[in-house]
């Protein structure tokens, strides 16, 4: 039996369908009917429960958006640092692995020429995006954080993801599964597709995605096939820019309204957002070297787009 934490929210649910399909058995526990943030009842259930497997799918994004983790601090802390070391200690006592969800949030920029270029909007690297993409190479999970606490410039939200990270690294028994920007054809308030198609204006930048269905299998298949615990950045193969998925919209959802792009990162700061965004490319050669792979991320967009579900 597998124990799902936050399974109620928009990734756990996701974690739910992947777990059905899979017949797998699983425990949805509430904090409705179960505190789990406290390490006395956390530790009674799972000497009681015995589950073969945990997963985390639990934390504090913000709503609408990350913004509003930099006003309700001790709730993000609570939710992405707190927790996630109460569940490994509990773990530890019991010797259960598990399995926590991460943030791709932590990194900004990509590897150009070797170096790291974080403004992705330079002009410079349009140009390469656009005449050699694979020149720009992605994070990967030995690469340290860049957009957290120790840096100068960070979200309060991509900060704390970054400590947990660091929080966990001593745990032998945890994966951490790093979710890029979610979205799949599910039409919801924390689906990318959806914000694009909602946004006055749409905020053009260059970033690596995760379908969140195929997210939620590949956590599954790497527990499935024992992979070694650790570091994975499960996101779709290949980046994307904002214009490219724009693009894409008015061909496949040619109903879909006009876009308006906001002339600069001047403007959206100045304008629209509270905290500094994270926009990064990230590598999945650790996963494919699991033999777990994801479809492209091009053909992944393509088909939620084509199968798009409108909210009732």
């Amino acid at each position: 039996m597998i124990l799902l934490l936050g399974g109620n929210g928009y990734v756990g649910r996701a974690l739910q369908r992947a777990l059905e399909r899979r017949g797998w058995s699983f425990v949805v526990l509430s904090r409705a009917t179960a505190d789990y943030t406290r390490l006395d009842l956390l530790l009674r259930i799972l000497k009681e429960e015995k589950p073969e497997f945990l997963i985390n799918a639990a934390g504090y994004t913000g709503k609408p958006n990350v913004d509003a983790c930099e006003r309700e601090r001790a709730e993000t802390l609570l939710g992405n640092v707190v927790l996630p070391r109460t569940i490994s200690h509990a773990c530890a006592i019991t010797q259960t692995p598990w399995g926590h969800v991460s943030s791709g949030c932590i990194y900004n920029g990509a590897i150009v020429g070797g170096r790291v270029r974080s403004d992705l909007t330079d002009p410079d690297v349009q140009r390469l995006i656009a005449t050699e993409p694979g020149a720009l190479i992605g994070f990967s999970e030995s690469d340290r954080p860049n957009f957290g606490f120790r840096d100068a410039r960070s979200s309060f939200y991509s900060g704390t993801k970054a400590l947990a990270e660091e929080v966990l690294a001593d745990d032998p028994r945890v994966y951490s599964w790093r979710l890029r920007i979610p979205f799949n054809e599910l039409d919801n308030p924390r689906n990318y597709l959806t914000k694009l198609q909602t946004y006055a204006k749409v905020y053009n930048n260059v970033n690596s995605l995760s379908h969140l269905d195929d997210f939620a299998d590949a956590c599954l298949e790497l527990h499935a096939q024992r992979a070694p615990f650790g570091c994975y950045n499960v996101i779709n193969p290949g980046y994307v820019t904002t214009r490219q998925v724009v693009r894409m919209i008015q061909e496949l959802r040619p109903a879909s309204r006009q876009f308006l792009f906001w002339e600069n990162d001047q403007a959206f700061y100045r304008e629209a957002a509270q905290t500094p965004r994270s926009n990064c490319i990230l590598s999945t050669d650790k996963m494919a070297s699991m033999g777990v792979s994801l479809r492209p991320v091009e053909d992944a967009l393509s088909d939620a787009l084509t199968n798009w579900k409108p909210s009732s």
